[in-house]
Protein backbone atom coordinates (compact mmCIF):
# COMPACT_ATOMS: atom_id res chain seq x y z
CA UNK A 1 0.00 0.00 0.00
CA UNK A 2 1.36 3.80 -1.04
CA UNK A 3 0.05 6.65 -0.46
CA UNK A 4 1.79 9.58 -2.97
CA UNK A 5 0.95 13.28 -3.17
CA UNK A 6 1.59 14.98 -6.77
CA UNK A 7 0.85 18.33 -8.31
CA UNK A 8 -1.22 18.14 -10.73
CA UNK A 9 -4.84 18.14 -11.07
CA UNK A 10 -7.37 14.92 -9.87
CA UNK A 11 -8.69 14.72 -13.13
CA UNK A 12 -5.16 13.60 -14.54
CA UNK A 13 -4.87 11.17 -12.02
CA UNK A 14 -3.68 7.86 -13.70
CA UNK A 15 -6.29 5.77 -10.93
CA UNK A 16 -8.83 3.97 -11.02
CA UNK A 17 -11.16 6.27 -9.18
CA UNK A 18 -11.36 9.87 -7.73
CA UNK A 19 -12.77 11.40 -5.13
CA UNK A 20 -14.92 14.82 -5.88
CA UNK A 21 -14.91 17.45 -3.52
CA UNK A 22 -18.52 17.58 -3.98
CA UNK A 23 -21.13 20.25 -2.45
CA UNK A 24 -24.33 19.12 -0.61
CA UNK A 25 -26.60 19.71 -3.42
CA UNK A 26 -24.89 17.02 -5.61
CA UNK A 27 -24.77 19.61 -8.87
CA UNK A 28 -21.54 20.63 -9.74
CA UNK A 29 -19.95 23.59 -8.69
CA UNK A 30 -16.34 25.74 -8.34
CA UNK A 31 -13.28 24.27 -8.60
CA UNK A 32 -12.67 21.00 -9.16
CA UNK A 33 -16.37 19.53 -8.84
CA UNK A 34 -17.26 21.97 -11.74
CA UNK A 35 -14.53 20.45 -13.78
CA UNK A 36 -15.07 17.01 -12.85
CA UNK A 37 -18.88 17.90 -13.86
CA UNK A 38 -18.01 19.21 -17.46
CA UNK A 39 -16.09 16.64 -18.44
CA UNK A 40 -17.71 13.68 -16.89
CA UNK A 41 -20.77 14.87 -19.18
CA UNK A 42 -24.79 15.82 -18.10
CA UNK A 43 -25.45 12.25 -17.27
CA UNK A 44 -23.35 12.29 -14.63
CA UNK A 45 -26.07 15.15 -12.56
CA UNK A 46 -28.71 12.54 -13.77
CA UNK A 47 -26.98 9.83 -12.43
CA UNK A 48 -26.41 11.73 -8.54
CA UNK A 49 -29.78 13.44 -8.88
CA UNK A 50 -31.39 9.90 -8.77
CA UNK A 51 -29.40 8.58 -6.40
CA UNK A 52 -29.21 11.76 -4.10
CA UNK A 53 -33.07 12.85 -3.91
CA UNK A 54 -31.16 16.21 -3.86
CA UNK A 55 -29.57 16.32 -0.55
CA UNK A 56 -26.57 14.84 1.05
CA UNK A 57 -24.80 15.75 4.81
CA UNK A 58 -21.20 16.63 5.47
CA UNK A 59 -19.29 13.21 5.21
CA UNK A 60 -21.71 11.43 2.87
CA UNK A 61 -19.70 9.81 -0.04
CA UNK A 62 -22.14 8.89 -3.24
CA UNK A 63 -20.87 6.46 -6.06
CA UNK A 64 -21.22 6.85 -9.50
CA UNK A 65 -20.18 5.79 -13.03
CA UNK A 66 -16.97 7.83 -14.24
CA UNK A 67 -19.33 8.63 -17.31
CA UNK A 68 -16.94 10.59 -20.21
CA UNK A 69 -14.30 10.84 -18.03
CA UNK A 70 -11.81 7.54 -17.60
CA UNK A 71 -12.74 6.14 -14.50
CA UNK A 72 -14.82 2.86 -13.23
CA UNK A 73 -16.13 5.23 -10.90
CA UNK A 74 -15.75 8.72 -9.08
CA UNK A 75 -16.93 9.09 -5.42
CA UNK A 76 -18.53 12.24 -4.47
CA UNK A 77 -18.08 13.47 -0.77
CA UNK A 78 -19.58 16.12 0.92
CA UNK A 79 -17.01 18.25 2.63
CA UNK A 80 -17.62 20.22 5.88
CA UNK A 81 -18.22 24.05 5.04
CA UNK A 82 -15.10 25.52 8.09
CA UNK A 83 -17.00 26.76 10.94
CA UNK A 84 -14.03 27.42 13.45
CA UNK A 85 -13.69 23.74 14.13
CA UNK A 86 -16.36 22.77 16.66
CA UNK A 87 -19.29 22.36 14.92
CA UNK A 88 -17.97 18.90 13.60
CA UNK A 89 -15.54 19.77 11.04
CA UNK A 90 -12.47 17.44 11.19
CA UNK A 91 -15.16 14.49 11.88
CA UNK A 92 -16.97 15.13 8.56
CA UNK A 93 -13.66 15.39 6.66
CA UNK A 94 -12.26 12.32 8.04
CA UNK A 95 -15.80 10.87 7.16
CA UNK A 96 -15.00 11.57 3.58
CA UNK A 97 -11.85 10.23 3.31
CA UNK A 98 -12.58 7.20 5.34
CA UNK A 99 -16.08 6.15 3.52
CA UNK A 100 -13.94 6.93 0.26
CA UNK A 101 -11.80 4.23 1.13
CA UNK A 102 -14.60 1.45 2.16
CA UNK A 103 -16.45 2.22 -0.80
CA UNK A 104 -12.99 1.62 -2.55
CA UNK A 105 -12.38 -1.61 -0.90
CA UNK A 106 -16.27 -2.74 -1.32
CA UNK A 107 -15.72 -2.17 -5.23
CA UNK A 108 -12.34 -4.08 -5.46
CA UNK A 109 -10.78 -0.62 -6.79
CA UNK A 110 -6.60 -0.80 -6.44
CA UNK A 111 -5.83 3.03 -7.17
CA UNK A 112 -7.72 5.91 -5.38
CA UNK A 113 -6.97 9.72 -6.52
CA UNK A 114 -8.18 12.04 -3.83
CA UNK A 115 -8.32 16.02 -4.07
CA UNK A 116 -8.06 18.39 -0.98
CA UNK A 117 -11.76 18.57 0.26
CA UNK A 118 -12.80 21.31 1.73
CA UNK A 119 -10.04 24.17 1.36
CA UNK A 120 -10.99 25.67 -1.55
CA UNK A 121 -14.60 27.90 -1.28
CA UNK A 122 -15.33 25.74 1.77
CA UNK A 123 -12.81 27.93 3.86
CA UNK A 124 -10.99 24.53 5.90
CA UNK A 125 -7.53 25.42 6.62
CA UNK A 126 -5.15 23.51 4.97
CA UNK A 127 -2.97 22.90 7.94
CA UNK A 128 -5.43 21.44 9.68
CA UNK A 129 -7.25 19.32 6.82
CA UNK A 130 -4.10 17.91 5.63
CA UNK A 131 -2.93 16.07 8.50
CA UNK A 132 -6.71 14.36 8.75
CA UNK A 133 -6.85 13.54 5.16
CA UNK A 134 -3.39 11.63 5.18
CA UNK A 135 -3.93 10.00 8.67
CA UNK A 136 -7.57 9.05 7.53
CA UNK A 137 -6.71 7.55 4.40
CA UNK A 138 -3.11 5.78 6.17
CA UNK A 139 -5.14 4.49 9.26
CA UNK A 140 -7.74 2.89 6.76
CA UNK A 141 -5.84 1.31 4.11
CA UNK A 142 -3.68 0.04 6.72
CA UNK A 143 -6.46 -1.65 8.95
CA UNK A 144 -8.23 -2.71 5.89
CA UNK A 145 -7.98 -6.31 4.22
CA UNK A 146 -8.83 -5.34 0.75
CA UNK A 147 -7.83 -4.53 -2.91
CA UNK A 148 -6.64 -0.89 -2.70
CA UNK A 149 -2.63 -0.58 -3.24
CA UNK A 150 -2.32 2.70 -4.04
CA UNK A 151 -3.80 6.22 -3.03
CA UNK A 152 -2.86 9.47 -4.85
CA UNK A 153 -3.58 13.14 -3.28
CA UNK A 154 -3.41 15.16 -6.03
CA UNK A 155 -2.89 18.91 -5.28
CA UNK A 156 -3.62 21.68 -7.94
CA UNK A 157 -2.15 24.09 -6.42
CA UNK A 158 1.18 24.76 -5.88
CA UNK A 159 0.40 25.88 -1.68
CA UNK A 160 -1.93 22.65 -1.42
CA UNK A 161 1.14 20.38 -3.00
CA UNK A 162 3.77 22.21 -0.53
CA UNK A 163 1.62 21.49 2.75
CA UNK A 164 0.68 18.35 1.74
CA UNK A 165 3.60 16.82 1.02
CA UNK A 166 5.58 18.40 4.15
CA UNK A 167 2.33 17.16 6.09
CA UNK A 168 3.26 13.72 4.69
CA UNK A 169 6.48 14.36 5.85
CA UNK A 170 5.68 14.03 9.71
CA UNK A 171 2.76 12.16 9.79
CA UNK A 172 3.27 8.63 7.23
Amino acid sequence: MSISIIRGSLIECDTEVIVNAANARLRGGGGIDGVIHAKAGPNLLLELQRLAKGWSEPGDVIVTGGHALPYKYIFHAVGPIWRGGEAGEPEALARCYRESIAHAVRLGVKSIGFCSISTGVYGYPLALAAPIALQTVNKALSGTVGSVERAVFAMFGAEEFRVFSETAESVL
